[in-house]
C-alpha cells in the first residue's frame, strides 16, 4: 500500500507539485494534428491542471496558449483565428503562437502596451499526426522529442485514439501494467470467445519478475503452459506515463498508452496500436472504429463519445461510458455471458480503475505478489521525485536521450528454466522496420 502522503505526491500534478515538476521535464503528446485546422476553431485543452487553448494559425503553425485573454479574462476558445494569430472577440486583442500580443485595437497606436503584453504559451511540435508540447524549464534549450516506435512508423501501420478517463493518471496507468487481471476481467462465463483462449488464461496465478532499465521498468509475468514450458508476457513502463502491452497470437500487434494527466482527477488516455513492419490489419482497424456487436475493443469506438461544449477541455474525447451511468453495467449479461458485465475491454478497465473515486485511498489496499510491478513503479517514481527535489538540475536519462524509449513489450514461450531477460533481450529492443523477431 501507499501512505496517504506518498499517494498525494504521486497523483498531484499542478504547478509547484513534485510530480508536476517531473512531468514538465518531458514532451507531452496532447492532441491529434487533425484536431486543429488552419484558421479553424480553437480547441480547449487542460494539461497538468493548466487551462489552455490550441489553434493552428494561417501559416500552419500550432499554438498552445493560456485559455483566457490577459485583458479582461474572456475565453480565447471563442477567438477568431486569422492572419497569423488568434483574436479575442471581446476587445480584439490578438496573440500569435508564441504568446506575443500583436494588436490592441482599443489602445492608441503609439501605446507601448502591445509590446509588453504576453500570454502564457508553450512550444508545440508535430510528428506523424500527433501534437506534442513541452511545459517545463529551459525553453531556450528544449530536450529532443522522444523516439517512441509507435510515433515513428508509417501512418498506415498505426491506429491512435484519445479519450478522457475520470481518475488520476497513475490509477489508470497501473491498470495496464497489471497483467494478472486480463483473463479474469476480460473473460467470459460461457468459456467461449477469443479471450478465453488466451494463453494467459491457462495459468491465472503467474509469478512476476521486474527489471529496471534507464527509462523505466520491464514487468514480466511467467505462466506455466506445459510441463516444461513457460509463457512470458513482458509489459513495459517508461517514464513518465508510458505503458507498452505485449502482442497476442491472433492478429499480433504492439500497443500501449500515454496516460497524460489532464489534472489531478482526469487523464487523457492516448492509445496506440501498431504493427512494427507491415500495414495495420484493415479488419482490426474496423473493429477499433466500430466496435464489435455493440461492445468496445481496446480502443474507444467512434460511437462511444458524447460531444460536449467547446468550452470544456477535450470536448470531443468524453465517453458515454462513465461513473455517472455505471459504465452501462448489465448484471444479467454478467450472469449469462461476460465476467465483467461491462460493454467491452477498455470500459471494463476504466470502470475498475475509476469506478470508486478519481483518487482512491491507497492506504486501504492489500497488495499481493502479482502486484510487484505496481510496487516497483511507485518506488521508481518516488525515488525520482526525491532526486529532482534534492537537485533541480537533475534530468532523468529518458529526458535527454531520445532513444531511451525504444522498447517493445513481448510475449514469448520459453523453456521453464530459461531467463526471460536473456531470451527476450533482442525482442524488447525496438528497431524501426524490424518485425517481432519471434512468433507471438
Amino acid at each position: 500500500m501507499l501512505t496517504k502522503e506518498d499517494n498525494e505526491r504521486l497523483v498531484r500534478v499542478g504547478q509547484g507539485t513534485e510530480m508536476g515538476r517531473l512531468m514538465r521535464l518531458y514532451w507531452i503528446p496532447f492532441l491529434r494534428s487533425s484536431d486543429v485546422l488552419t484558421n479553424g476553431q480553437p480547441y480547449r485543452v487542460r494539461l497538468l491542471g493548466e487551462d489552455l487553448v490550441a489553434f493552428r494559425d494561417s501559416q500552419g503553425q500550432v499554438g498552445l496558449i493560456d485559455h483566457a485573454c490577459p485583458h479582461r479574462g474572456a475565453p480565447l476558445v471563442f477567438g477568431r483565428n486569422e492572419q497569423e494569430g488568434i483574436r479575442c472577440i471581446y476587445h480584439g486583442w490578438k496573440f500569435d503562437v508564441t504568446g506575443k500580443c500583436r494588436e490592441i485595437p482599443t489602445e492608441p497606436s503609439e501605446s507601448p502596451m502591445v509590446n509588453k503584453v504576453r500570454v502564457t504559451a508553450y512550444p508545440v511540435r508535430e510528428r506523424n499526426g500527433i501534437l506534442w508540447t513541452y511545459m517545463g524549464p529551459d525553453v531556450d534549450a528544449l530536450p529532443p522529442l522522444p523516439n517512441i516506435e509507435w510515433n515513428l512508423v508509417p501512418e498506415d501501420q498505426v491506429v491512435v485514439t484519445l479519450r478522457v478517463q475520470e481518475c488520476n493518471w497513475l490509477q489508470a496507468l497501473e491498470g495496464e501494467i497489471d497483467s494478472a487481471h486480463a483473463a479474469i476481467l476480460h473473460g467470459r462465463v460461457d468459456n467461449s470467445g477469443t479471450i478465453n483462449q488466451w494463453k494467459q488464461g491457462q495459468d491465472k496465478a503467474p509469478t512476476f519478475e521486474c527489471a529496471q532499465h534507464d527509462s523505466g521498468l520491464s514487468i514480466a509475468s511467467r505462466r506455466k503452459i506445459g510441463e516444461n514450458r513457460n509463457y512470458i508476457r513482458v509489459n513495459q513502463y517508461m517514464m513518465p506515463f508510458w505503458t507498452l502491452v505485449p502482442p497476442q497470437s491472433q492478429y499480433p500487434e504492439l500497443s500501449g498508452h500515454a496516460w497524460v494527466p489532464i489534472d489531478d482527477e482526469h487523464t487523457l488516455c492516448l492509445m496506440f496500436s501498431y504493427h512494427p513492419s507491415e500495414p495495420f490489419y484493415e479488419k482490426t482497424k474496423k473493429l477499433f472504429r466500430d466496435g464489435h456487436a455493440g461492445r468496445e475493443t481496446g480502443h474507444a469506438s467512434e460511437d462511444s463519445f458524447e460531444l460536449r461544449a467547446i468550452t470544456e477541455p477535450y470536448h470531443t474525447c468524453w465517453s458515454k461510458f462513465n461513473r455517472g451511468n455505471a459504465y452501462l453495467f448489465d448484471y444479467q449479461i454478467q450472469v449469462e455471458k461476460y465476467n465483467a458485465g461491462l460493454p467491452g475491454l477498455w470500459v471494463q478497465d476504466a470502470a475498475c480503475q475509476s469506478g470508486v473515486s478519481p483518487i482512491y485511498d491507497r492506504t486501504k489496499e492489500h497488495l499481493g505478489t502479482s502486484d510487484s510491478g505496481i510496487v516497483r513503479v511507485r518506488r521508481l517514481l518516488l525515488n525520482t521525485l526525491k532526486a529532482i527535489t534534492a537537485d533541480e538540475q537533475v534530468r532523468p536519462r529518458s529526458v535527454v536521450d531520445p532513444d531511451q524509449l525504444m522498447h517493445r513489450a513481448v510475449s514469448i514461450t520459453i523453456p521453464a528454466d530459461t531467463d526471460w531477460m536473456v531470451a527476450g533481450k533482442e525482442y524488447m529492443h525496438a528497431r524501426l522496420g524490424d518485425s517481432f523477431g519471434y512468433e507471438p
